[in-house]
Order: C-alpha cells, then sequence, then structure tokens
C-alpha cells in the first residue's frame, strides 16, 4: 500500500500571496479546518512546501 497523507488547512490564507491561495485550492481545499487525504508524491510535497506555514500535514499508512 503507498504512503498516504492526511492534511489539514489550519490558517487562514488572508494576507499571503495569490500564489499560495491558489495552491491551497489546488490541493482541494474548500474551506478553513478542512481534511483531506491524498497520495504522497514529490510534486505533493513541494505544493506543501509552499503553504507549510498554513496547513499540518501527517503521514498514514506504510
Amino acid at each position: 500500500m503507498a504512503k498516504r497523507l492526511r492534511i489539514a488547512w489550519t490558517k487562514s490564507g488572508i494576507g499571503y500571496a495569490q500564489r499560495q491561495k491558489a495552491t491551497l485550492r489546488a490541493l482541494g481545499f474548500t474551506r478553513l479546518g478542512q481534511v483531506i487525504e491524498k497520495p504522497d508524491s514529490p510534486t505533493l510535497r513541494g505544493m506543501l512546501a509552499k503553504v507549510q506555514h498554513l496547513v499540518r500535514v501527517e503521514e498514514i499508512g506504510s
């Protein structure tokens, strides 16, 4: 089974760059406090690195 990431949007994007807000939307977030699960990939890790101050990431699976 592939490793998955549980990603929670914990801080508002207000006051941050438009590109960071667009990254949140591209990740699939629609509202603050939302939690999503995605398969781990280098592309996803790069997106998370750009908004690491706005989200919380937890690894699940093996």
